[in-house]
């Protein structure tokens, strides 16, 4: 089910490191030029485009694609009540910790009358994607929305894939939280239509194009992202999740191999993987594993994750060993079930989960984090979702002028050396009488 990529007794560079490193590669590149002659289409054809998709991918035709007020209100008053306790104490949590995430506006006084102020200001319209193909997500309609509500943002469109089984409308528990978070802007479309739709617009149904994109999806609405761009603004690609677990002789095999399960169910594409320096918790974890994925919800999607060749057990020398391993993987959630876990030394992880108390599917819902988080190894130089991705940084300058002639000189002389004098021409100018 699981197979196993033994490294011990190997010493390895970071380039080899990286090159035994477990991916679907292929399943990215495929998604790729399917997204790109999507998001084109949906540029050209608009409404027309989507409604095509939606038939194909979905199985909805006739559907409203832009969402009516009454549904969203009829969804809120159709919300399980342990349903909605969950979601507004998800909301709070992430409410709270996204709020940590603006900075606050410094001022740097570099002399008398020269001042630079670093300010963050918010964009203005968002575009927020949740999807709804294999699973329903309402978690991340709070995790795309409450961030962006706290960074100030004033318009927010939110999409989701119609589903045929309600009649091409957006799934009632998704349209719920959104109308429990007070989104009024709601699209009943998926995949990578979706995200050309957000960021191209599309006239006929009042959709104005965004000036950022965000949302986890799988790697066609990764790939979408990529396509759009420069067109946009958008976060990590959260495609396929990931999932690596660390653990050594302490670590207990049930708990490795259920945590290995619970993101595995996400998707086929789904990557699992355990690196660890104990070639018995590796037998255990095959031994537990079987019997789990058999008797679980959906044992055929897990069961193809965890055989794919994204997904492995990797065996490894000692810490050292393991720790670096799971840098060059830079996974989208790491788990750390270790006797001496260390985090401080796993620098490359969308989200870092330590010890056995702090499972991923804590993070996924009411840990107080963000669970849209970079896969494909961009945890090596992105950040996964927050308040700050929907931020933009300024600098106000205010110099007077006796400030000014303190740097007078040495600008001139900067830009002469630029061969650019009407740089130094435009401070001089400001001299003369």
């Amino acid at each position: 089910m699981l197979r196993t990529i033994d490294l011990r007794g190997r010493t390895l560079s970071p380039a080899e490191l990286l090159a035994t490193v477990p991916r679907a590669a292929a399943a990215r590149e495929e998604a790729l030029a399917t997204a790109v002659h999507i998001v084109d289409d949906v540029a050209s054809r608009g409404e027309a485009a989507l409604r095509e998709q939606a038939e194909r991918f979905d199985g909805a035709t006739g559907h409203d694609i832009r969402v009516p007020a009454a549904h969203l209100d009829e969804a809120l008053a159709a919300l399980d009540p342990a349903v909605r306790s969950a979601l507004e104490e998800a909301i709070a949590r992430v409410r709270v910790a996204s709020a940590a995430q603006v900075p606050a506006p410094t001022v740097t006084d570099l002399g008398p009358g020269a001042r630079v102020t670093q300010r963050w200001q918010p964009v203005r319209r968002v575009g927020l994607y949740v999807p709804g193909g294999k699973a329903v997500y309402p978690s991340s309609v709070v995790m795309n929305v409450v961030p962006a509500q706290v960074a100030g943002v004033s318009e927010i469109a939110l999409a989701s894939p119609p589903q045929r089984e309600f009649g091409g409308r957006v799934h009632p528990v998704i349209l719920g939280a959104a109308r429990l978070l007070a989104v009024t802007e709601v699209y009943a479309m998926g995949g990578a239509g979706a995200i050309g739709a957000l960021a191209h617009g599309v006239a006929s149904l009042g959709l104005e194009p965004v000036d950022v994109v965000t949302g986890p999806g799988n790697n066609f609405v990764a790939a979408a992202k990529r396509a759009v761009a420069g067109l946009v603004g958008t976060d990590a690609e959260a495609g396929a999740t990931e999932i690596l677990v660390v653990a050594d002789e302490t670590a207990d095999a049930r708990l490795v191999a259920v945590d290995l399960i619970s993101q595995a169910e996400h998707d086929e594409q789904a990557s699992a993987v355990l690196v660890t320096t104990s070639e018995r918790l590796a037998d255990d974890v095959l031994a537990v594993i079987a019997p789990r994925v058999a008797a679980t919800r959906h044992a055929e999607r897990v069961a193809t994750a965890l055989a794919g060749p994204q997904s492995a057990i990797v065996l490894v020398d000692d810490l050292a060993a393991a720790t670096a391993f799971s840098n060059a993987y830079a996974p989208e959630h790491l788990e750390l079930h270790l006797a001496d876990p260390r985090p401080g030394d796993f620098v490359h992880a969308g989200a870092v989960f330590v010890g056995p108390d702090s499972p991923v599917s804590l993070g996924d819902y009411l840990a107080g984090s963000n669970h849209v988080l970079p896969t494909g190894g961009q945890a090596r130089y992105a950040a996964g979702l927050s308040a700050a991705t929907f931020l933009r940084t300024q600098q106000v300058i205010e110099y007077d002028r006796d400030a000014l002639s303190v740097v007078r000189d040495a600008i001139v002389t900067l830009a002469e050396a630029e061969a650019l004098p009407a740089h130094g021409e435009a401070i001089t100018a400001r001299f003369q009488d």
